[in-house]
Parts: structure tokens; sequence; C-alpha cells
């Protein structure tokens, strides 16, 4: 029919001459010289172009009309198409015009002179009118033109060729005019084409114009985005020289978060709100008065609404819906690119087929070959470029997909209740913004594997079936066989995963530990027994490794020997069903080839399905999480400060922390008149704190009213600390005003400590602030409250965690009538009785009610609850005061202490250590960290304190040396093995597949083929042998890794455990723990598998490579060059990309710490209003780490495309070559050539991936070599000078000419010590802070070796033993008490040497024994992790228990100064005078009335001993020791 309309278009009106096909395929096909006929040319020539245009206007035009970039202004290149456009289409109505001038001439011409160039003219047009039109909505490069140019150029070349052999066919007749318009029209085609590959200029007003880097992409031609040329300049850069963060470009405007996040915060507000919606329409109708009076009211209502109609309940917020909503569209592109490349994708099987035919085919003219072979390279360039925008839209997607979920998640935690807040951790959240949200992110680009799956697998079996009939059948039974076996594996691996995963985490759990207690571990020389603990845990993890790794090897062998056994199946079926069933090179192949395809779709199945699962889990969580209750805003009215009534005004309320919580404050009602001093008090959990969360909006108000007048500053009473500079921490994010921050640092006492910092206010503070200490954390806290100078301060018991005479200084300055905050309203909760005279009023709280109101004098007449709290404190402020002035006072909470023993003793501990106060003294940090030279350090130092981790990422390639340490690891004669394994599983695979292309040449003698069974023998023995190859190797490559990993992790721990104490004081803990979790894990089980696919993927494309010179030779001219160019592009790629993704991961950790800081101080940002400037620091950090992503995904891209290229040439140089040598060559060979060739673009792809993985993870072991060669401390027993095993008997120590330094370029903290101490004498050490009596004790233990002098014990010099020789004979209870998660038992005796009766004994003396049988486990009560299920009384109780068991001659003991109360002390000193009566004691002294009883006393000041001698007379002296002892109240 199709035909007939169109043949007549083509006749004119009187003959039926011209044939539309030229009757058979005779011109066209079976000819020298193929061509096509004039009808064909003048009709769907002419028409595609056409057709393709206006199919493509609609959908264009309104893309367009969505999509407005700005206005790009006239450019002369704009102009020059415009102008050839009008041109074009006055050439085309000049034939037309021609062809009514004919018709008046009376010379009759078939229809389409006059069809043709009319819908030509017009689709002219239409094109002139697009490049306006994309002028004016700012697009630069035009796809759809350039590709619309590109076909009529093709169509017109057919058409010009043919009439230039018309032309040349001397006897035709030319129409001269049309031919001088068409010739015209071909060439302003081919400018049109030269000119679209140029882009425009950017449009006007666009952001480009300011940005400092703006991303090339969109000012990119089409072309160059297409073969992602737009990238090539940083890969250059790159190459060059290591890349840095600002190299990279800016965002695209619509990948940024401030474009993302809100779209997807808005429909997914839209969608929460229907929830909420439906209930709430009939929740109230049942009995609406109750909603304000009952607190309880929603629960009830709810509860009924739900018995009247249930179905309405049902109703949940889809998040996936939303999801698609806000990304669906752009999504939907990525489907059509899928669809388009899925069906080219079988275009490869199907022209081998045409191919094999061909060379079949003696008679066939040349020109078919090249032109099936220019065919196959076409399509297979097509299919690369198609798959690659696909990715890239789907990469695209995803990591959108990810800043969105990141920004919405921010955004929530900012506003979600404190009771929600309960309900899912920290760690859960920030886990919701790594592990959930890069679930979505993987997802992405799988998800069209769903649909994209089953039809690649439908369509190879169509073609399969087509090929060879039913037999392909015992194929797919095979694979399909083969699916649940391997689901099956994946089911194991992921129980073993678990496993493994537990025992990894235990192990690095206990690796914490030992790097925060490593200085006891190093004291009591514990380290072998710790080491065993770990290695124990590591053995349990190896063994899970173990079997994990059969089964990868399974794996691999199903996944390597899976297309050999379905083709071996189908071809054995094949032959052995019908005598006359031949298998030619055709079938053999080209099955072969659809084989190949269907292994993919087939693998992907089951890991695409497990992520879908795995992502949906994950919508669950977030969903949950999305939809958690948000605090309520209006709940408390914050107005303006106008009203004279007063600035807080709490009527009648009542407050809960949750919904569903009984209330914690009870109708509250006061006033507090602007200006005015406040203070609450009252018992230990009373509600205090609550009252200010209450003011500050974060608990539920049931009921009342609530005014905060003003601006509202808060000091939480856990300083809360940002990880960035000290003063971006007082700030706050106001403006800088020089005299205020002056004034504020001065009234809060910050003065001193920046003079300490290293670099004064502009030190960077650690996460959590850990670089300062507790007192110091809170001042910052209150210097940004009083920077911010709001109207309201609300102050948490600010005072407690600092000096007593600093908490002074900050009450006269800050707080206090006189302070800098005079005039505003302040509302402080405190314990401290004496500022209460100050007080304007007082509140009293207990039980979450106000009790008593007033001032100081009213409530002491009404002698009620206040009088009785005073009476409470003074005794205990009394007792306290003693210690106070001394020169370490503590930084207790002396008050608290006193109430808290009166209530309940549990709580003790869970208070103490709430307030963060217990540890951190106020002079600088505690004493035993002046040991680790802080004070010493030069300012250099103390800069590359910070510096330490970033100089541990090597830039720049991998050495060789590395990958030889890895394979001495594994052990050389696996490593030569598995090599050699690998050989022979290839030297089969291609055995194999030649016999099968000699057995496709047997010739055929009455329809059958002779030698089937011999063929077919041999091919499977073949295959067998390939299989056990495979079996081989994947068992020796895993459990090679197993040994490397087993070594390798022995002997970093071996060398982190004999490291010297400096090292670990350098180091950053995190830096070590990295090492031992992810550089293991990457040891154990990313290595192993990717060097199996890197090994596999080299033979793979050598194979190829072999068979191709082997069926043509002539390719050895085309494959070396074609090699190097392949190398060139991947160490090219390889260079930037490792650059960039070391980049990305340094820019991700900044956006989970930033939410963790926030997470933290959620109550804080929310009281200064701050929640816009973080969530705008969020999305700024998260843009900065997509900005590294984005030119790594592009990277990965730009590769891909290049070395597809590189691919589909070899493919065009195997097919050329055949064609070129066909009547040499057997078709079995061609047929074998060209199937290899066209998987040699899989694998080059491959291998360039797992090279450059490789080269990635092999970081893992230098960085775990790293620590080899690291400094040792001394050896840890030396045979020939090991001391008796009685030594030390009578426990004299020497000091000679002694001298301490901590590192070489350091001064001495101790020098020229000569003292002399005789067994069994108590000496006491004292001085000021930094004086070196901590040094001295480090000197005695060796764990800094002495600079001069010596130090003898019983004769013997400690510099010449084994270090553990040493340690163990002499005992130290350390300053702070560390303990290890385990059980008690191990705590006191790690090395199982003790009787249980002994340690009963010792529990006994140290006066723990009452409180250790009262436990259920007894000995075997588990410490969790530092101890913190013990008081920390207790804990030091337990330190005394390990010195009475171990009862050597000599014992250190560095006192505790602000852990322990008065009574442990007590304890402790009277257990040792009367346990150690006959050792040698040397107490580090912090009170001085420790020591009054001392045989004697050391002085020490700057490293010197000053004085020496018995207490007494030192007092006499009137020196230092008097002075000290003055201060401490004891003259």
């Amino acid at each position: 029919m199709l035909s007939h309309a169109i043949r007549s278009y083509c006749v004119p009106d009187n003959t039926s001459t011209l044939k539309f096909w030229n009757g058979d395929w005779n011109l066209t096909w079976h000819t020298e010289n193929p061509d096509f006929t004039q009808c064909f040319q003048n009709t769907v020539l002419v028409w595609i172009p056409c057709i393709y245009l206006w199919a493509c206007f609609p959908v264009y035009f309104l893309y367009l009309r969505c999509h407005d970039r700005g206005y790009i202004q006239m450019s002369n290149l704009n102009k020059a198409k415009t102008a050839l456009g009008l041109i074009l289409w006055i050439v085309c109505w000049a034939d037309l015009f021609y062809s009514f001038w004919e018709r008046s001439q009376n010379i009759f011409r078939a229809p389409f002179f006059l069809i043709s160039p009319t819908v030509l003219g017009i689709t002219m047009l239409l094109a002139t009118f697009l490049i306006q039109y994309e002028r004016m909505k700012g697009v630069q490069s035009s796809g759809v033109m350039t590709i619309f140019w590109l076909i009529s150029l093709l169509c017109a070349t057919v058409i010009f060729r043919s009439k230039i052999i018309l032309a040349l066919n001397t006897g035709a007749e030319v129409d001269a005019f049309r031919y001088v318009t068409f010739c015209t029209y071909f060439i302003l085609l081919l400018v049109q084409l030269i000119l679209c590959c140029f882009p425009e200029q950017p449009p006007l007003f666009s952001e480009t114009v300011n940005d400092p880097k703006p991303c090339p992409e969109f000012s990119a031609s089409f072309l160059s985005r297409i073969t992602f040329w737009w990238i090539t300049g940083l890969m250059i850069q790159g190459y060059r020289r290591p890349l840095e963060a600002k190299d990279l470009w800016s965002l695209n405007k619509e990948d940024t978060s401030e474009e993302i996040v809100p779209g997807l915060a808005r429909n997914w507000a839209k969608e929460w709100a229907k929830t909420k919606r439906q209930p709430l329409n009939m929740l109230y109708s049942s009995k609406k008065q109750q909603k304000s009076s009952d607190s309880n009211g929603d629960v009830t209502e709810e509860a009924e609404a739900l018995i009247i109609k249930p179905s309405q309940k049902n109703y949940e917020a889809s998040l996936f819906k939303v999801l698609y909503k806000t990304f669906g569209p752009y999504f939907l592109m990525s489907f059509l690119f899928k669809a388009a490349h899925d069906l080219l994708m079988f275009a490869g099987p199907e022209i081998l087929k045409l191919l094999i035919n061909f060379v079949n085919d003696k008679h066939a003219p040349d020109w078919q070959g090249y032109f099936y072979t220019g065919l196959l390279f076409v399509c297979a360039c097509l299919q690369t470029l198609i798959l690659h925008q696909y990715f890239h839209i789907c990469f695209v997607t995803g990591m959108r997909l990810k800043t969105a979920i990141v920004g919405v998640i921010y955004r929530k935690a900012l506003v979600i209740t404190n009771s929600a807040r309960k309900t899912s951790t920290v760690g859960e959240i920030v886990n919701l913004m790594s592990v959930d949200a890069q679930r979505f992110m993987d997802l992405a680009t799988y998800i069209n594997m769903i649909w994209s799956a089953p039809l690649q697998v439908i369509l190879a079996l169509y073609l399969l079936w087509q090929n060879l009939g039913p037999s392909v059948l015992a194929g797919v039974a095979v694979m399909i066989l083969l699916v649940p076996i391997n689901a099956v594996m994946a089911m194991k691996t992921k129980t073993y995963q678990k496993a493994q995963m537990k025992s990894k985490d235990n192990r690095i759990k206990l690796m914490n530990e030992i790097l925060n207690g490593i200085k006891v571990l190093k004291l009591y020389a514990w380290e072998l027994a710790f080491r065993e603990k770990v290695l124990e845990i590591r053995q349990k993890e190896l063994k899970v490794l173990k079997k994990s790794a059969y089964l990868a090897a399974m794996a691999t062998f199903t996944w390597v020997c899976a297309p050999f056994l379905v083709a071996l199946s189908t071809f054995a079926v094949y032959v052995k069903i019908d005598k006359n069933n031949v298998l030619d090179a055709q079938k053999a192949f080209v099955s072969l080839a659809l084989f190949n395809i269907l292994r993919f779709p087939l693998n992907m199945l089951p890991m695409v399905i497990s992520s879908i699962v795995e992502a949906s889990v994950s919508l669950k969580r977030l969903r949950v999480f999305l939809s958690h209750e948000e605090l309520d805003p209006d709940s408390i009215i914050r107005g303006p400060t106008t009203d004279a009534e007063g600035s807080i005004i709490v009527k009648n309320a009542t407050f809960s922390w949750s919904r569903n919580d009984p209330p914690s404050l009870n109708s509250i009602n006061f006033t507090v008149p602007e200006g005015s001093l406040i203070a609450v008090v009252g018992q230990v959990g009373c509600g205090k704190s609550s009252l200010l969360s209450a003011l500050l909006g974060e608990m539920d108000k049931k009921e009342g009213y609530v005014v905060v007048k003003g601006s509202v500053a808060y000091v939480p009473q856990q300083a809360w600390v940002q990880n960035a500079t000290l003063k971006d921490n007082i700030i706050f994010g106001r403006e800088m005003n020089e005299s205020r921050y002056k004034r504020v640092i001065e009234a809060c006492a910050l003065l001193p400590d920046i003079e300490i910092l290293p670099t004064g206010d502009r030190t960077e503070i650690g996460e959590k602030g850990v670089n300062l200490s507790g007192g110091q954390k809170q001042r910052v806290s209150l210097a940004r409250a009083v920077y911010c100078n709001a109207d309201v301060y609300l102050f948490d018991d600010p005072l407690s965690a600092v000096d007593a005479h600093v908490g002074k200084h900050i009450f006269e300055k800050v707080i206090g009538p006189k302070g800098i905050l005079k005039n505003k309203t302040r509302v402080l909760v405190t314990h401290a009785v004496n500022y209460l005279p100050q007080m304007d009023t007082i509140l009293v709280m207990s039980d979450g009610e106000i009790s008593e109101m007033g001032s100081y004098q009213e409530l002491l007449k009404q002698d009620g609850a206040f009088a009785e709290f005073l009476r409470t404190y003074a005794n205990a402020e009394q007792s306290m005061e003693n210690n106070a002035n001394s020169p370490s006072g503590k930084e207790g909470k002396p008050v608290e202490n006193g109430a808290i023993v009166n209530e309940a003793p549990g709580k003790l501990m869970h208070r103490q250590l709430s307030n963060s106060s217990t540890y951190s003294r106020e002079t600088g940090k505690s004493q035993h960290q002046s040991s680790t030279a802080e004070l010493q350090k030069p300012l250099a130092e103390k800069n590359s304190w910070k510096l330490t981790e970033a100089d541990t990422a090597k830039t720049g390639r991998v050495k060789a040396t590395v990958y030889w340490d890895y394979m001495k690891a594994i052990g050389l004669f696996i490593s030569f093995l598995s090599i050699f394994l690998f050989m022979c599983n290839h030297v089969a695979s291609l055995a194999s597949n030649y016999w099968l292309s000699l057995w496709t040449d047997d010739p055929v003698i009455n329809g059958t083929q002779q030698y089937t069974n011999v063929r077919l023998g041999v091919y499977g023995a073949l295959g067998i042998s390939q299989g056990i190859a495979v079996f081989g190797y994947s068992m020796a490559v895993s459990i090679g890794g197993i040994f490397a990993s087993r070594h390798l992790h022995l002997n970093l721990l071996h060398n982190v455990l004999r490291s010297p104490m400096s090292f670990f004081e350098r180091t950053p803990s995190g830096n070590l723990v990295n090492r031992f979790s992810k550089e293991i894990d990457t040891i154990d089980s990313t290595i192993p598998p990717i060097i199996k696919m890197f090994m596999g993927s080299t033979f793979n494309v050598i194979g190829a490579c072999i068979i191709i010179l082997l069926a043509t030779p002539i390719a050895a001219v085309i494959i070396p060059p074609l090699g190097l160019v392949y190398l060139f592009v991947q160490r090219f790629y390889v260079a930037t990309s490792r650059q960039l993704k070391r980049l990305e991961s340094v820019s991700r950790s900044p956006v989970y710490s930033h939410f963790n800081e926030t997470l933290l101080g959620v109550s804080v940002i929310r009281a200064f209003e701050e929640q816009k400037r973080f969530i705008k620091q969020n999305d700024m950090k998260v843009d900065e780490n997509q900005k590294a992503y984005y030119p790594s995904i592009v990277a990965n891209r730009w590769l891909a495309v290049r070395l597809e290229y590189v691919g589909n040439c070899i493919v065009l140089f195997a097919a050329l070559f055949a064609v070129i040598a066909r009547n040499k060559l057997s078709p079995g060979l061609v047929g074998l050539s060209v199937s290899y060739s066209l998987q040699i673009t899989a694998y080059l792809n491959w291998l360039v991936r797992m090279s450059s993985e490789l080269e990635t993870n092999i970081v893992a072991v230098e960085r775990v070599k790293e620590y080899a060669e690291m400094e040792k401390e001394a050896e840890w027993s030396i045979e020939q000078t090991a001391p008796a095993s009685t030594w030390p008997e009578e426990g004299k120590v020497e000091f000679r000419g002694y001298g301490l330094r901590y590192r070489e370029d350091l001064d001495l903290v101790l020098k020229n010590i000569n003292v002399t101490i005789n067994g069994g004498e108590k000496i006491g050490i004292v001085g000021r802070t930094g004086a070196g009596k901590s040094s001295l004790t480090l000197g005695l233990f060796r764990i800094n070796e002495a600079a001069e002098g010596e130090i003898i014990i019983d004769g013997i010099n400690i510099a010449k033993i084994g270090l553990h020789d040493l340690r163990f004979r002499v005992t130290i209870i350390p300053q702070d008490p560390i303990l290890f998660s385990g059980s008690l038992r191990m705590n006191l005796d790690p090395f199982d040497q003790h009787s249980d009766e002994d340690i009963w004994r010792s529990l006994e003396l140290a006066h723990l024994k009452n409180f250790v049988s009262a436990l259920p486990d007894k000995l075997n009560h588990e410490c969790a992790e530092g101890g913190e299920n013990l008081s920390v009384g207790q804990r030091q109780l337990v330190c005394l228990a390990r010195a009475l068991l171990r009862k050597s001659k000599i014992l250190v003991l560095d006192e505790a100064t602000a852990a322990v109360d008065l009574e442990t002390d007590n304890l402790i000193q009277s257990t040792i005078k009367s346990q150690f009566e006959e050792c040698t004691v040397l107490t580090i002294a912090h009170r001085l009335n420790t020591i009054m009883d001392y045989t004697r006393v050391l002085v020490l000041d700057r490293g010197e001993v000053v004085e020496c001698g018995s207490p007494d007379n030192l007092l006499q002296e009137k020196g230092i020791f008097y002075s000290m002892a003055k201060d401490s109240g004891l003259v």
C-alpha cells in the first residue's frame, strides 16, 4: 500500500515508467555500485529530516518555555545561522517556483517536484524560528538542531553522490537549474552543521558571569557535551599537578542545595500536611471544648476518632511519591536513553551474523562487507554515547537526591521536639545522612534495571530461539538454576558480613580503649595482655573472613563458568537432538555473543533487587524521621520590649517534655521585671533547668501563657563549643565590634587562657572543645551570650564548672549588680549560696513547682524550704573552703555534693559527670597533662598538632614496592601460584573458543558433521579444566588475602604498641583508629576481590588481542598504537580521579562533623535564633562536597567514552581486516575474532576501573606499613641484663645528675637532680604547676629516656634493663583512674597471675570488698568503657587494689586532684600508711596536708630541686614550701 501511494507521487500524470524501489533489489543491493532510485531519493530521503524536526518540535518547544536560562544577545554566529536558514528556505522554494514555471511551459513532472520543496522549505523556516527561539531562551548549544543538520546532511550526501554518478554518466540529460540549487543546498547544510558545533556566548545576567570558576558544561557545544570533552581542561590540569579544592568549578545552579532542597521540602510539607489534615477533620468533632482544658485531651479524642472511622487513619505520607515528584521528570530522560541503548546492544550480534554470512557467500560484492563494518562501528559508537548520557543523568540525579535528603534531614533536625530527639540518637541521624542518603544515590543508577533487565533477557532469548530453536532452553535452564545459587550465596555472604562487622566493632572498641589508656598500659607494662585480647577477637574475625572467602571463590567460579556452561549445554543439546543440526560459525558465535549479553542482566537482577530492598528500608527510616513531631513555635510568645509589666511573664503554665509525659513543671506563675536579677535555687532534679528550657520553648506547653520580651541569650549547663576559632565561637555570627569583644573577654576571665593558647583567639578549637578544659568551655559559652547583647539572659549554672576565684570574678564582672549586664533581665540557676544575698528575687523550686519566692531577707524570715536549703549547703561550703584557696583549688561542684549526699548517693556520679567539671581543673589542664609537654611545646609544634592528619594522605602514584610488600605479605608461593592459575584459566578459555571455531569449520557431509562427539567432548573437557583453574585461583587469592591481612594487622598492632608515649601524643587517636578500622577493613575485604577482577580483565584483554591477531595477523599494525592511546588515557584519568576522590572524601567529613555539632547544640542555636545561618552553613558544606563529587562522576564518563572508542576501533579493525582477508579466512575464525572484539570494550572499561580501584585501595597497605618504620621504645625485655626475680629488695632509689627532656629540640624539663632515697622512706614531691613533678615519675618509668645522668635502683642502672622488667617491679597509682571494659578481675590482674583469695584480700584492703560482694557477678562484674559504671572514687580505689595486688618495693603515688572527694582520699592515705610500711613511697602531692607526716619533702621549681628535708625543717626555713603551706591554710 505504502509503496503504491508513494509511487503515485513519483509518476508524472500520464506515464508509469519511474519505479520507487526500481522493482527489485538489483539497483540497490545486488550490484557492485549501489544506488537508490530517483523516486526514493526525492521522497523518503528528503522527508526523513523534516519528520524528525516536526516530531521534536512540540516537546522541545515546551521544554524551552519551562527552562528559561536568560536572553542571549545577537552575535555574528547567530546572525550567520539565521541568514543561512533563510537562504536555505529561499533555495528550496526556488525549486518549487521553477516547477510551477515548468508547468506553465507544459512540461509535466512527477508530483514530488512540487511537494518535497514545499515541505522542505517550511521545515527550514521552522529551523530558523527555533534558532532564534533558542537564543531568546538562553540555549548556548542545541542538540536538537545539531542532530537535525546532521541527518539532513547525511541524506543530502546520498543524493549528492547519486547526482554526481548521473552527471558522469555521459548519456544522461542533466537538469541544470535543479543541479545548481541542490549543490547550493548541500554546501549551505554543511556550513550550518559546522556553525552548529560552536556554542553561543552566555546569556545576559546569568550566574556564570559573576562566578569565579563557572562549570564549563553549559557553555560547551553539543558535541563537547555528548563526548564529555568539556572536562578535558581539568583532566590536563590534574595530570600536571595534583588538583586542589580551588581548582574545582562551582556547581551548576540546578545542583546546588538552595535550588534542590526547598523543592523537596515543599513537596514533603504538602504530603505531610495531607496526613495531618485527615484525622484532624473529625478529631475534635465529638467534644471540641476539651481541647484547652484536658491536658491529655489529644490522646483520648484520637482514640475515639479511630473508632468512628478506622479507614481514615491508614494514610501515611509517602516519601517515595515526594521523591518521584521532585526528581522524576529529569529522571524520565534516562528511561528513553536506556531503552535506546538496550535495543542497540542487540545490533552487534545481528550484524555479526550478517558478517559471517557475507564471508561465507563468496559472490557478495565487497562493499557490503565494508558497509557492515561501518554499521557495526556506528552502532557501537552510538551505543557508547547513549549509554554514558544515561549514566550521567542517573549519577546527577543520585547526587541531587543525596543533596536534597541531607538538606531536608538537617532542616528537620533543627525543629524536632526533645521527645523525638530521644527516639533517634545522634549516631542514627548522622547515619541517615551518610548511609541512607548514599543508598539512594547508588540506587538511582540501578533502578532502571528493574525493567531493562527483563527486557534484555526477553530480547536475547527471542534472538537465540531464532538462531538455535528450542535447544536454547537448555542454556536458559542452566542460567535460571544459577540465579538461586547466586542468591543463596549472596544471603550467606550477608550473614557473614554481619558477623564480621560485629567482631570488627568489638575490635575497634577495644583498640579505642587501648589508645585512650595507652599511658596506663605502658606504666603497668600490660601491652602483651591487651595484644592477646585484640588478637583473640581478630582470630574470630579471620575465621568468618575465611568462610566468606570460600563463598567468594564459589561465586567467582559460577560467575566465570556460567557463560561457558550455558554455551556447552546449549550446543550439546542442539547437536544431539538431530543429526542434521549443524553447528556452523554463524550459529555458534552469534549465540555466544547473545549469551554474553544475557549474562549481565541475570547477574544484575539479584543485586538490583537487594539494593531496592535496602533502599526501601532506608526510605522507611527517613520517613519516620521526617514525620517526627516538631516544636510548636507559638507556645512561647516572643514580643517586643514595650510593656511595663515585665520582660518575662509566666501565668499558670504547665509543661512536660513530650506530649504523653506527665508534666514536669506544674502551674508556674511569676513575672520578672525588666533589668532584674533572679536566682533559681533548689535541690537536685527539682526542675531548675527545665524551667529555663520551658522559657526557651523547648518543652511542650500543656496550658497557660508565657511571654518573653526581646531577644534571648542562653548559657547551657553543659557548655557547647563549635569546631571553629575561639573568636568565632564568641562572636557567633554577629558583626564584629572590637571594643565590645575586648570588654567581654576581659569580663569572662578569658584573657589568661587566650595567652596560653598557641595562636591566641584565632586558635581552632577541636570537636566538642577537646583542647579546652571544662572551665574554659563554660567561659567561652558565657562570653558568647554576653557578646550577643540580648535583652533577656538565661544562665543554667555557669559557675559550677569554674574555680571559686574565677567564679567570683565572673559574678562581679558579668552577672552581678555591677557587671556588664546590670541593665539586662537575668535568670540564674545556681547552687552558690554566697551570691544569693545580692539577688533581686529568689525562686525556690521543689518537685516542678515554685515553693517560695522573694528576696534573700524575706525568705530567711519565712524559715521555710529555703532556710532549710541554706543550712544544708552552708556546712558543705565550710568544708570546701579549706581546699578552695589551695593553689590547685578543685573544680568540683562543691555545693551539689552536700545536697546529693543527703539525697541519693547513686546520683552523685551521674551528676558530677554531667557537668564535665570533675576532671578538668582550671589551671591549663590537669596535672598529668602537663607531662604531655603541652606547656613546653613551641608554637610551631602546636600548629602542626592540627596538621598531623592531613599530611598522611599521600599524593602521586603508588610505588611498586607497595605491591611487592603486599605480595610478600601474601607469601610469594601463593602469589605466583595464583598468577599461574590465572594463566591456565585463560589459556583454557581461549583454547575452548578456538576449538569451537575449528568445530564450526568442519565440512558438512550429507547434511551432518563428522566428529561431533569428539568435538563436544574436547570442548567440555577444556571448559571443565577452565573451571578448575578459576576455582583454584579464586581460592588462592582469597586465602592469600587472609594471610596478608593477618600478617599486616599483627605487624601494625605490634608496632603501635611498641611505639613510645611521645608518638601517641603527636598522633590523633582518630588516625590510629582509622588505620585499624578503615585500612585493615580494606585489606580484609576490598583488595582480594579487586585483585581477582583486575587480573581477570587484564588476561581477558590480552586474550582478545591474541585471538584477533591469530585471525588477522595484519591487526598487529593497529593494536600497539591503540594500546598506547589506551595507556595514555588511563594514566591521565587515574591522576585526576584519584585526587578528586581524595578531595571528595576530605570535604565529606566536615558535613558530618558540622551536623554532629549542630545536633549537640541545637537548643543553643534555637535560643539565639541562628537556624538560618546554620542551615546555610550546612548547605555550603554539602555543596563543597558535591563540587568535588560532580567532576569525579564526569571524569568517569569522560574516561569511559574515550576507552569505549578505543574498544570500538578494535571492533572496527577486527571486522575490517576480516572483510579484507575474507578469501583466506574461514567463517569460524571471523566469528571468533569479531565476537571477542565485541567484548573487548567491556573488558577495557573494567580494566581501567579495576586498576584505578586497585591503586586507590592498595594505599591501605602503604598506610599500614607506614607505622612499621616509626621510632620504637627500648626493648621490652633483655635476656642478658634481666635482674633477679626478687629485685628490688631494698627499694633504694638514686638520681645521679639526672636530666630529662621531652623532645630533642626542647629544653631540659628536669636538670641536675641528685637525690638518694633510702629503702622504706616516704617522700613527698611538691611544686607549682609545671615544676616537673610528673616528669620525675615519667623518668622513673622510662616513659621518657634520660637526657643525662642515670637512675639507680638497688644498684642496677634502670636504663640497662628491659622496659617490662622495670615497669613490672615498680608500681604506680596514676592520677586519673583508667579502667578498661572487661571484667573487674581482668582490670585488676590481666595476666591471671593471682589467685582469687589474693584478689579479694586486696579488695578488702582497698575498702571495696563490700561493694564488690554486693554486685551480682562479683569479680566478673563487667566494667563499662572507661569504667563509666563505677563512680570516680570507686575507680580510684580499684587502682589502689591493683597496687596492693602487685605489692612491689617501690610505690609511686601521683595524687588525684579533682576527681576524689575527701573521704576516698583519706581511705587511700590510711591504706598506704598501713600496707606499704616497709616500701619506698614517692607521692606527688597537690594537697599538702597528706604529706605533712612524711620523712622528707622534695620541693621542685622549674625542673630543679630547690629544697629538700623534713616538712618541719622546711616550714622553719620559710622558703617556697612555707608559702605553699600558707596558701593552703596549714600554717
